[in-house]
């Protein structure tokens, strides 16, 4: 992991977003050559057979602040459902997640905790009772009398929460400005943020353009922000987060005509995991309905002649449509490395990472050993880093 640090300096940290997004700066990167631009442009460097792919994910108000009986305070920020389903946004009176808590020592066993806010002037009392301590995590049950889902309860109750490396904390302009336009799915605890920087402006450039896009959904959890503390990368637990895909999406990835572009890690993360749970499915003839992907799994798929995406990608839309499926769902951990060879995506959008970060070893992939002279002469020319920052477009 060493060889994946640099120096980033906090004035190079963006702390809030611009004023408008579509004019954040752009660096292409193509065969290792560079040159620079703003998002507003960005349809002239695509070619007309790209086609965009986007997460939907939407952020959630994951920040909840209690208040102990003795007057302290205690922060509860959720991470994912107890039983990893995202139904649970809509659950009614009570619902169970996993979260992480900041001052757990002064939680003492079975203390419940109180929030109280107001929606419509009614006065919701909202309670937290610790179910299960684990190293990483609390499980952590929530209770309120009122006929109000969980998603309502998070609206007025939480708040936006910002990457651990903005020193600031989240105002209303974040409510807006940290989701994408486009944000659809609920259940992020941090943005896809390469999607920050897209407008209505950018969207009609490109139909004028006849660069096609379309959408997956990948719930980006807390481990994005969790720097690799091995010395190797084969030693590091990678994260896992939630994705859902439906069957027209499936179809146009069945087009190898197109250049699939993706917008955002959480993206590419997605689009290369279907390839290899379709593989997977289409190895053991269908016999298997799992959709997870587990970190290294891969490379167990790998063969010497590898299919080709399209083909596997028929096969799961076959797949799909003969057991009348409308979508997959699952969750991926797969970890993107520097030897990593891409079997989806063509390019990719996005914004510049954390030193010793999973994300920089996904861009590492792509750009192999000249991502560090890239990212210097980024610093060097004022480029903005991290989510509200600037971004990139790089060429496989």
């Amino acid at each position: 992991m060493s060889a994946f640090d640099y120096h980033l300096p906090a004035e190079h940290i963006a702390e809030k977003p611009l004023p408008e997004r579509d004019l954040s700066k752009l660096l292409i990167w193509k065969n290792r050559e560079i040159s620079h631009a703003q998002y507003v442009n960005l349809s002239e460097f695509l070619p007309e057979n790209s086609h965009l792919v986007f997460n939907n994910t939407r952020v959630i108000a994951a920040r909840l602040l209690f208040k102990k009986s003795t007057g302290g305070e205690i922060e509860i920020f959720l991470l994912e459902p107890h039983n990893g389903n995202y139904a649970a946004l809509h659950d009614e009176g009570r619902s169970q997640w996993k979260c992480m808590i900041g001052g757990l020592k002064k939680w003492k066993h079975e203390e419940i905790l109180s929030l109280s806010f107001s929606i419509n002037n009614t006065l919701i009392d909202l309670k937290a009772t610790c179910v299960e301590r684990k190293e990483d995590h609390c499980v952590i049950a929530f209770e309120w009398e009122q006929n109000l889902l969980f998603h309502q309860v998070l609206e007025s109750a939480g708040k936006i929460p910002l990457p651990p490396y903005i020193k600031r904390l989240a105002d209303e302009t974040d409510k807006e400005r940290y989701q994408t336009v486009y944000a659809k799915e609920e259940g992020s605890v941090a943005a896809p943020t390469a999607g920050l920087h897209f407008t209505d402006r950018i969207f009609k450039s490109l139909e004028d353009k006849k660069i096609t896009h379309s959408f997956v959904t990948l719930h980006v959890g807390a481990g994005t922000f969790k720097p690799v503390s091995t010395a190797r990368i084969a030693d590091h637990s990678m994260h896992e987060e939630f994705f859902e895909v439906d069957l027209s999406m499936i179809e146009k990835l069945c087009d190898d005509s197109k250049m699939i572009i993706a917008v955002g890690t959480t993206s590419v993360r997605t689009l290369e995991s279907i390839y290899w749970i379709a593989l997977r499915l289409k190895n053991n003839d269908g016999k298997s309905l799992n959709f997870d992907l587990e970190q290294w799994e891969y490379l167990d798929l790998i063969t010497k002649q590898p299919p080709n995406p399209a083909d596997v990608f028929q096969y799961l839309a076959a797949f799909m449509r003969e057991r009348k499926m409308n979508t997959i769902k699952g969750f991926t951990g797969i970890c993107i490395t520097p030897v990593y060879e891409f079997r989806v995506i063509r390019a990719l959008i996005t914004n510049f990472h954390q030193p010793q970060s999973t994300l920089l070893l996904l861009i590492g992939a792509i750009m192999k050993d000249d991502w560090k002279r890239t990212y210097e002469i980024a610093l060097q020319r004022g480029y903005r880093f991290l989510s509200y920052g600037d971004g990139s477009l790089l060429y496989l």
